[in-house]
């Protein structure tokens, strides 16, 4: 977002929600603010944003996930800014910072005049609030010190300073023939573009490329004749686009169709290689910019921590499998310590006391070859013959105890990797935070202290397939086990892929035979919700939902089923018709 782009911005903020009241304050992560308005048009959100890569100020359609308990700078906001009235936006020149002036009311009734400073810079961002009658720091998002900053520290209850201006023409305040003629005379020749970007505030990189383009494409700051003549008259209609707020918002979107940049006038620079697209408005067009990026990196730290401490689990719990399989493997060559002590006993007469070793017949062997027996000589023969004895019940009891902890072991491995891999494909944040309280239940996280607000529970995925029957796919293993075991009918087809973990898909009967299209596509959906959703030709197991059951203290997800018969399909993400 460059300057003039923000004054659109502020320009369109002022004309919808001039007048109105604050009437919520959300701060979904460390770094974002929501401000709820309550408008004559309705409520609108208005999204502040102090991320390094995304830093912004506009309304949004979607409101980020908030935490449990807020934190101390939103509940500050709270009951400093709530019900206050919006009483102007004010941008400072064409610099990326804007305030937005609210008319409060104190603890003792008082009008109190507060400004909410949005400083858009990179890395610096920040969001401060003030009193606009002293222009003292309420307190801000990303508090500095004097060891953080000592040209600009930002603690509460000292006066706010403006960030260092920059060294640039203000276009609203200078004449285009004079921003030219100190661009053609700057010392060092340099293209047209880095010269623009170099002198005029509030234009980004993409807009001085575009300058350079319609000048004349690859030229530099050293301009005469008509070239300086076609400099001159594009700074004046960006001076007049921008004194009027008189632009149109694009996107440039890459080959790909990810968005790439944004801009408040037409580029023509890439030709026909780049689609841009015209925008309904400046705050959606950066709303659908940043959503799908933003997104995806608030679900990143989020799932971080659980994505950690279920890797760790699931090492853990392999290297102790490994290590019992290694035991059980050792208990196999238990009979040989029974033959021992039977050796023994039936040779004592023959075994001298202290010896190391005994050599005897070995008669459980068909040619009767002689074997020798380490003894311990502390002990006396009759004792070294009950310890065989006792090490070959030691070993047949920790086959019997080994056995049942594998077992236990790898349907617990199984089911931490089926919940690392709903993770991965998780696509809200309400997912992630409903696959914790999965974790939270099965005492793999601690419960948060104190009273929690109850979430409510997310329906599974719902599609349609091409002949009109509906498919349910479960978001988690909990889910998997409701939708299973609780919601579908007995005669609803059941389906999920063959030794894969992957969501459970339930094909809604009404009643009747579900048909073999609506099996075909609702194995394209088991396919591509599981662990295989990268490959080709995944088998795919399908049965009534009465023929699955759930073994007695199983893993949430986990199931047994009978009669079922297998389908190869490719991962498909939707069906014609698709849901939600």
């Amino acid at each position: 977002m460059d300057g003039i782009f923000l004054r659109h911005i502020a320009f369109e903020i002022e004309k919808e929600a001039l007048g109105a009241r604050i009437n919520q304050v959300y701060q979904p992560n460390r770094d974002e603010l929501v401000l709820v308005l309550r408008t004559f048009g309705g409520s609108k959100k208005l999204l502040l944003s102090a991320r390094a890569n995304s830093a912004r100020v506009n309304f949004c359609e979607k409101t980020p996930e908030n935490p449990a308990q807020p934190p101390m700078f939103c509940m500050l906001l709270r009951k400093r800014l709530g019900g206050g009235k919006l009483t102007g936006v004010r941008q400072q020149g064409c610099d990326r910072i804007l305030f937005l002036d609210f008319e409060c009311v104190n603890e003792l009734g008082d009008l109190v005049q507060l400004s909410v400073a949005c400083e858009i810079m990179g890395m610096y961002s920040n969001i401060v609030v003030v009193n606009r009658e002293t222009g003292i720091v309420v307190d801000a998002l990303k508090r500095a010190d004097l060891s953080a900053s000592s040209r600009r520290p930002l603690l509460p209850n000292i006066p706010y300073e403006l960030p260092p201006a920059q060294d640039k023409f203000d276009i609203t305040k200078t004449m285009p023939g004079e921003i030219a003629e100190h661009i053609v005379s700057l010392p060092a020749e340099m293209p047209l573009s880095k010269a623009v970007l170099a002198t005029v505030q509030g234009v980004s990189p993409l807009i001085c490329r575009e300058i350079e383009y319609r000048v004349g494409e690859g030229v530099t700051n050293r301009l005469t004749g008509m070239s300086f003549e076609r400099l001159t008259a594009e700074l004046a209609g960006l001076k007049q686009l921008t004194e009027a707020c008189a632009g149109t918002p694009y996107t440039v979107y890459r080959e790909d169709g990810r968005p790439m940049d944004v801009a408040f006038m037409r580029i023509d620079q890439y030709g026909g290689f780049l689609r841009v697209e015209q925008g309904e408005s400046f705050n959606s067009v950066m709303d659908g910019f940043y959503e799908e990026r933003d997104s995806k990196e608030r679900m990143r730290v989020k799932a971080h921590s659980l994505r950690k401490l279920l890797t760790n689990l699931c090492d853990r719990t392999a290297r102790k499998l490994q290590k019992q399989h290694t035991e059980l493997r050792q208990c196999a060559d238990r009979e040989q310590l029974r033959i021992c002590g039977d050796l023994l006993q039936a040779n004592l007469y023959r075994i001298e006391r202290g010896a190391s070793f005994a050599e005897v017949e070995n008669y459980y062997d068909a040619e009767g070859k002689t074997i020798r027996i380490k003894l311990n000589p502390a002990i006396s023969p009759a004792a070294n013959a009950q310890k065989y004895y006792k090490d070959y019940q030691k070993a047949k009891t920790a086959e019997t105890v080994l056995a049942e902890q594998i077992e236990k072991g790898e349907a617990e491995l199984a089911y931490l990797e089926s919940v690392l891999d709903f993770i991965d494909r998780a696509e809200t944040e309400r997912e992630l935070s409903q696959i914790r309280e999965e974790l939270c239940e099965q005492g793999y996280l601690r419960k948060p202290k104190g009273k929690q607000q109850k979430q409510q529970k997310l329906s599974p995925r719902e599609f349609k397939s091409s002949d009109g029957f509906t498919i349910f796919v479960g978001r988690n293993n909990s889910q998997n086990d409701r939708l299973t075991l609780k919601t579908a009918a007995k005669t609803d087809v059941w389906l999920h892929t063959k030794d894969i973990h992957g969501s459970h898909v339930i094909i809604s009967a009404r009643g009747g035979e579900v048909s073999e299209t609506a099996i075909a596509e609702a194995a394209g959906l088991a396919a591509f919700y599981s662990k295989a959703r990268e490959s080709a030709n995944v088998p795919v197991d399908y049965t009534l939902v009465k023929y699955v059951s759930k073994p007695s203290g199983a893993k949430p997800g986990m199931v047994i089923y009978t009669h079922q018969k297998t389908i190869y399909a490719d991962p498909t993400p939707e069906t014609p018709k698709n849901g939600n």
